[in-house]
């Protein structure tokens, strides 16, 4: 099988590498670049848990070719992080208990990060629509919604905060 060369933008980094074809981006994620926050469940795009951001927008991995990926920038839950610490959506999370076992919660915090670029003001039907196709057995949803919800008003304030700094 002939590999193709493809360059990325991985978490801010050009990545080069040559892939097999019909190499899952999934898999490039974990086992090429070695960032196993992306989690595979069930390898049909119902889960949602490999969920990455690709372009702005939240990408089921399991489902995308590595191939496919080429020239695009992709953002993996290991890149979420900011100067500041964790990302506000990170932070949300954490504070209302928007997680349990964790294993669905990277494909849940591309879903909230695609949201909230589009949205920076989502009512709970919106909130509830962006990660209606991704599954969670342990929080009920609900912590889910309150964090989204409040990740969503830190980034409202953090704006105004922006806005109101001399230049």
């Amino acid at each position: 099988m002939n590999k193709k060369a493809i360059s990325l933008t991985v978490n801010g980094r050009v990545r080069e590498a040559l892939v097999p074809p019909r190499m899952l981006l999934s898999d490039f994620i974990r086992h090429e670049l070695e960032l196993p926050g992306t989690h595979v469940g069930c390898e049909h795009g119902v889960c949602g848990s490999c969920n990455v951001v690709v372009d702005g927008k939240a990408v089921r991995s399991c489902l995308m070719f590595a191939v496919q990926a080429n020239g695009t920038e992709i953002t993996t839950v290991e890149g979420y992080d900011t100067a500041e610490g964790l990302h506000p959506i990170q932070q949300a999370f954490w504070e209302e208990h928007g997680l349990q076992c964790g294993f669905c919660t990277p494909g849940m915090l591309a879903a909230a990060k695609e949201l909230l670029a589009a949205n920076p003001d989502p009512g709970d039907d919106e909130i509830r629509e962006a990660i209606s196709g991704n599954l969670c057995r342990c929080t009920g949803y609900e912590f889910i919604i309150n964090a989204i919800r409040s990740a969503a008003k830190a980034m409202r304030e953090a704006e105004i905060q922006k806005t109101l700094q001399p230049a």
